[in-house]
């Protein structure tokens, strides 16, 4: 339990925020876009890169944001995602569910964070391997609502990144998910994925797990 926090408050806001990132927030940027459907880190949340319009729409702390092109920036607090779509203009808006969403602030900032932590120790294993290791771009994405890059040549590329939780986690993790099978190891402990893991306390040490694991994986790659 984080900060004193319920573990069902994380489950139910993490499910709400999940909701919403799934089903409002991404299908925007897909018919902005016509098919881009990966989201960003925000200040407080999340939400989609800049819009091809401008502007950009997204969940900030327990609101629903909307930034128009000229930085003008409206708000509503989340009720329900047809209540969300309506107000971001997401076509067929008024076919999604219309239940409570239960959303807790502590929780929400928790979950934020996890993801900004996530952010910051991408970039810097991405700045840490250099350009030898082929790097996706940052992505939160919103299928399994976790924020990665998938990074590594060959049997070595394995994809990394923080999770704001899932069915077998109530709390934020970090984790390594190896493409190929991984070398026989203590080091690869995870719990429903063939990889490893570990608290998403620290950006520094995020990235260092990240790049133990990297060095585990291409144990010929000077780092």
């Amino acid at each position: 339990m984080m900060d004193g926090m319920h573990d069902d408050l994380l489950v139910t806001t993490r499910l709400a925020l999940h909701a919403l990132a799934a089903l409002v927030i991404s299908p925007l940027r897909v018919r902005a876009t016509g098919n881009e459907i990966a989201l960003q880190v925000r200040p407080g949340g999340f939400g989609t890169p800049e819009l091809p319009g401008g502007g950009w729409v997204g969940v900030s702390g327990t609101d629903v944001v909307v930034v128009e092109a000229v930085g003008d920036e409206r708000r509503t607090a989340i009720a329900t995602l047809r209540a969300a779509g309506a107000f971001v203009g997401l076509d067929g808006a008024d076919a999604l569910p219309d239940d409570r969403l239960a959303v807790h602030s502590g929780a929400a900032t928790i979950l934020a964070d996890a993801f900004s932590r996530g952010d910051e120790a991408l970039r810097a294993l991405i700045d840490a391997t250099g350009p030898a290791g082929d790097p996706s771009e940052i992505h939160l994405w919103p299928e399994h609502f976790d924020i990665a890059i998938d990074l590594g040549a060959g049997d070595a590329r394995a994809t990394y990144g923080v999770s704001p939780g899932d069915e077998q986690h109530v709390e934020p993790y970090a984790y390594v998910a190896p493409f190929s099978t991984p070398p026989e190891s203590r080091f690869w402990n995870s719990t429903g994925f063939p990889g490893a893991e570990r608290p998403a306390d620290d950006p520094d040490e995020i990235t260092a797990f990240w790049l133990a694991a990297h060095q585990l994986l291409s144990p010929h790659e000077a780092v």
